[in-house]
């Protein structure tokens, strides 16, 4: 009880509103509901989540899992007032590392914090994540919604998402099986993804270009900094099914130098032919606006791929059929080679 004489306090008094995270979690649920798969038994609302993963389609299946987060993305989300692409961002970040393992993504979970609840922000964000869960087959069945005054100003806020998928143990793709002579088929990027944007924020901060400055047909410089990234389910599901795929790299932090190298047995490097892929226009800008030189490019973005995929020469052709007719902008891009042991780097881009 308060003592006599003291204004009693409230927990809203505080910046945290219950009231307005309970209206968000309602608005929230038909959401969500619509990512749901058949093997989704709870949901949005209670305590955790239920869902009977599909074991019947599996002999010896095995738990994939995967968590990330947009980084300074979000810095540019709040700038811009574009907050429509980052969920898709999200959900693209943790669903591509997934499906590296040649899985199929079950279920996301996202974590969402804000300095202040903003009702229409949130509902924006969470429908871009639940559009990115609907073409990575994912169901959105949970997560956590937080009013973190003190911790982030108002209109601030941060995001982290978690999937789960399942893969069968004897088809598991890891790149164990990877030689010399392999070819690398690269899947072309949408643009920057969600990597490399402490850069970018400081190319536009020392150029003063402005996000609102028109930069193709289709829209303002924000807006194609904003391109989501693209969410290669449908492609990976479709040419690990028919192909012997043997390895996925997902081009994400570290670029296109580290990356296509992190699946490697030991003793091969990759070579790529840079003639071989188109760079996004976008990304052409970076590195023209902030005067960065090839090796910082690809030590820092993808540069125009976004999903490598190792295959015998023998079955080049029909990878680059079944990427194709999965709506992927598919090519060979280079080849594994063995390491000499005067190489310092196994990705080499020339």
């Amino acid at each position: 009880m308060a003592g006599i004489g003291v204004t009693p306090l409230r927990y809203r008094d505080t910046g945290v509103d219950l009231a307005r995270s309970a209206r968000l979690v309602e608005r929230i649920r038909p959401i969500a509901s619509r990512t749901w798969r058949p093997e989704v038994l709870s949901g949005i609302g209670g305590f955790a989540s239920l869902f009977r993963p599909p074991v019947d389609r599996y002999r010896s299946p095995v738990l994939v899992t995967a968590a990330d987060g947009v980084g300074t993305k979000l810095r540019l989300a709040v700038q811009t007032g574009i907050y429509d692409t980052i969920g898709i961002d999200l959900v693209a970040m943790c669903a591509n590392d997934v499906l590296t393992h040649g899985a199929e993504p079950l279920i996301f979970l996202d974590y969402l914090a804000m300095g202040r609840i903003d009702l229409s922000t949130a509902r924006i964000v969470i429908e871009g994540i639940a559009a990115g869960c609907e073409v990575a087959g994912a169901a959105l069945v949970g997560g956590e919604t937080a009013e973190m005054p003190g911790i982030y100003s108002d209109g601030d806020f941060d995001l982290a998402g978690f999937c789960l998928g399942m893969a069968e143990e004897e088809r598991i793709v890891d790149g164990a099986g990877i030689r010399a002579g392999d070819q690398v088929v690269g899947l072309a990027s949408s643009g920057l993804h969600a990597n490399g944007f402490s850069l970018v924020r400081r190319i536009l901060e020392s150029t003063g270009a402005s996000l609102d400055a028109p930069f193709d047909e289709e829209g303002s410089l924000g807006r194609r900094l904003m391109t989501p990234a693209r969410i290669y389910a449908n492609a990976v599901r479709e040419v690990v099914r028919k192909v012997p795929v043997k390895g996925l790299a997902h081009i994400t932090g570290g670029g296109l130098a580290a990356n296509p190298a992190r699946i490697l047995p030991a003793g091969l490097r990759v070579r790529l032919d840079r003639r071989r892929w188109a760079v996004p226009p976008i990304i052409r800008w970076v590195q023209e606006e902030g005067g960065v030189d090839d090796d910082e490019m690809f030590r820092t973005f993808n540069c125009g791929v976004g999903m490598a995929v190792y295959v015998d020469p023998s079955h080049v052709d029909e990878a680059l059929r079944t990427l194709q007719a999965a709506g992927e902008e598919a090519a060979v891009i280079g080849e594994v080679a063995r390491a000499g042991p005067r190489d310092r780097a196994r990705v080499s881009i020339d």
